[in-house]
């Protein structure tokens, strides 16, 4: 069984910049018919470019968008129309790191006592456990526990980051969705978030949902990869299947825009399943993609 199941999902939101005066907003499609399934301790990949509907998705899934459409079952029990008394316990299971860490920090409260807010919220712990745990789950992060008498502004963004994990597994969650949290970090700090994301994903069974437009970060870190283009969800597959031979061409398309550190390299087939092969080719660098099915391009 599934710990989260989204069934036929649709989101329609206001449009506020079609609004008229004196006139409500008309709706907007943002999802429509999405299905999708995280199993407990996997790592989904959600990927698409920006307006495809990733966040929106991810944020259905917690219930923080009441879907319009479909059904949302956790742990199979349908929580699409429960009221926010009856989501409340489940809350805790269900945590979000979201990708602006500085506006998601409260800017008046010192970082442990952020990272304690939980454990108290939801009776887990009183007021001095909590920061006890609080200072635990900032070394277990990988930040030095003093930090944790500073304020969000006195750590930089990669900081801010872990002190944003550490605040959501600090109520031991079953599922997290993580979004776009790398994409704002340098390219050895968003290494050095994946690697800790892998661990916590070990040593605590956690599932993921990690919303990237970054495919490969996702490679790097997933077990599947859902494809999401206006709102629709257009090819799925396991992280191997996807980069070996992608069917949709707009998967295609997202491949051919990874940047490679060789202008004429080109990403072949991965043969032990974590670093990709280099190679150079006589005329300039083509896709995996564009050399499959005879179409000229160049990575970019």
């Amino acid at each position: 069984m599934s710990l989260l199941e989204a069934q036929g999902l649709g989101l329609a939101l206001p449009d506020r910049a079609a609004k008229r005066l004196f006139q409500p907003a008309p709706q907007r499609e943002i999802l429509k018919d999405v299905d999708l399934a995280v199993a407990l301790g996997e790592a989904v990949g959600l990927v698409g470019e920006s307006g495809s509907g990733k966040t929106s998705l991810g944020r259905c899934l917690v219930r923080l968008y009441q879907p319009t459409s479909g059904r949302l079952l956790f742990s199979g029990r349908d929580i699409t129309h429960l009221g926010e008394s009856e989501l409340r316990p489940l809350r805790a299971r269900l945590q979000v790191i979201f990708q602006d860490p500085h506006s998601s920090l409260n800017p008046r409260r010192r970082i442990a006592d952020i990272v304690a807010q939980p454990l108290i919220a939801f009776g887990l712990a009183d007021p001095a456990t909590a920061r006890r745990q609080a200072v635990a789950l900032l070394d277990r992060v990988g930040l030095d526990p003093r930090l944790g008498g500073r304020f969000p502004h006195q750590l930089s963004g990669g900081q801010r980051q872990r002190a944003c994990i550490a605040r959501a597994i600090a109520v031991e969650p079953a599922l997290v969705i993580a979004d776009e949290i790398v994409s704002g970090l340098d390219v050895s700090t968003q290494a050095q978030i994946l690697t800790l994301l892998r661990a916590l994903r070990r040593d605590l069974g956690l599932a993921l949902v990690f919303i990237s437009h970054d495919l490969s970060v996702v490679r790097a870190l997933c077990d599947r990869v859902v494809v999401l283009r206006g709102g629709v969800v257009v090819e799925a597959g396991s992280v191997e299947s996807l980069f070996a031979a992608p069917r949709h061409p707009y998967t295609r398309a997202l491949l051919a825009a990874i940047p490679l550190p060789e202008p004429d390299a080109t990403w072949l087939d991965r043969k032990d399943g974590l670093e990709p092969d280099w190679e150079t080719e006589r005329g300039g660098g083509r896709s995996h993609a564009d050399r499959r099915d005879g179409r000229a391009g160049h990575w970019c």
